[in-house]
């Protein structure tokens, strides 16, 4: 038991001072610099020296203080990424991303858009935290902002096409991925296949423009059918209340994500249609969701991962090599066959 009036070795808050790196140099007998080197990855110590340095730092609970270290360098090697928060895409996007980043010594930090966050409040957050480059994930503000944007941080759009705004882009051919299904559908034998679309936006428009396009290959041009949607499973639960309500159902249906397929699915089966029995359903993204048991979705994949490893790599390529021309990355989206889409009957 302490005796009275005794001093509390951990201070009157009883909190534990902060190990720092000098506590952490001391306890292996190296200089800071040289611990220092060790922690921030940098070549040049020994293995044997730099597993010392590492356990003294797990033994003493140190924690490096990014925000010191970033004031004393000028860089916070952080790469800012809006997202959707409801989009089960852009989460594994973000997983994707994390890895690509950390492997070329740099971090993220995330800003949402919400029902109540618009993506002017997520970007502004970005740039508060001083990230160096911005990776937006489906940006849909006007090309002439998003080059006001690149003007402060180098701008990496993912997801979306942009033209004569000098900006890095990431995509994929959206416009190709929904040819592929329809191409799929009907080699099944579909012809009467409905579009449920993603509303406005550069993203929504390649892929309605990539329904048509297809259908008109395929001479089905007086079965060209588009029911307005956005990107939710709200929106395709609407389409397939409408395709149920209005007589004769087509054969297929084909939406502009995963998430609105979701809701077509779910409004049929509510409603003893059958899938892919009575028709067949198919998405795009391959998100998470559209892998599960209970959807077992057909689908288009974007490359989640590589279009990841492609946005880091921009965004080092302005940050750390100097490149100044804008590069646009179009990746080949890939059919995914699963188990809502069937030949008709």
């Amino acid at each position: 038991m302490d005796e009275p009036g005794s001093a509390d070795p951990v201070g009157s808050s009883g909190a534990k001072p902060r190990p720092r790196l000098e506590d952490v140099a001391a306890r292996v007998g190296l200089s800071t610099a040289s611990v220092s080197l060790v922690l921030r990855g940098v070549p040049g110590p020994s293995e044997r020296t730099r597993q010392r340095v590492l356990k003294a730092a797990a033994d003493l609970g140190y924690r490096p203080d990014r925000t010191a270290s970033a004031l004393a360098s000028k860089r916070s090697r952080l790469l800012g990424v809006m997202i959707d928060v409801h989009s089960a895409f852009h989460a594994e996007m973000v997983e994707h991303l994390h890895t690509a980043a950390e492997e070329v010594g740099y971090d993220l930090v995330l800003s949402t858009q919400t029902r109540t966050r618009d993506e002017n409040a997520a970007i502004e957050t970005l740039l508060s935290f001083r990230c160096e480059a911005l990776i937006l994930l489906g940006p849909v503000a006007p090309a002439s902002v998003l080059a006001d944007l690149d003007r402060k941080a180098p701008v990496i759009s993912v997801g979306r096409r942009i033209t004569g705004a000098g900006l890095d882009v990431v995509r994929s051919a959206d416009d190709d991925g929904v040819g592929q299904i329809i191409d799929h559908l009907v080699g099944l034998g579909h012809r009467a296949i409905v579009y449920v679309d993603g509303g406005k936006g550069v993203i929504a428009t390649d892929r309605r423009r990539g329904y048509r396009a297809a259908m008109r290959r395929h001479g089905l041009d007086a079965q060209i059918r588009i029911l307005h949607g956005d990107h939710t499973e709200e929106a395709g639960d609407r389409g397939g209340r409408h395709l149920l309500g209005g007589g004769d159902l087509p054969t297929a249906v084909v939406t502009f994500n995963d998430r609105s397929a979701i809701g077509v699915l779910t409004a049929f089966r509510g409603a003893g249609v059958g899938v892919p029995g009575d028709v067949s359903v198919a998405g795009y993204d391959d998100d998470t969701l559209s892998r599960l048991t209970c959807f077992d979705l057909t689908t288009v994949s974007q490359n989640a991962e590589e279009q990841a490893r492609q946005a880091v790599l921009a965004a080092v390529e302005r940050l750390d090599q100097g490149r100044a021309v804008p590069r646009e990355i179009v990746l080949a989206p890939s059919l995914v066959v699963r188990g809502t889409t069937a030949p008709p009957r």
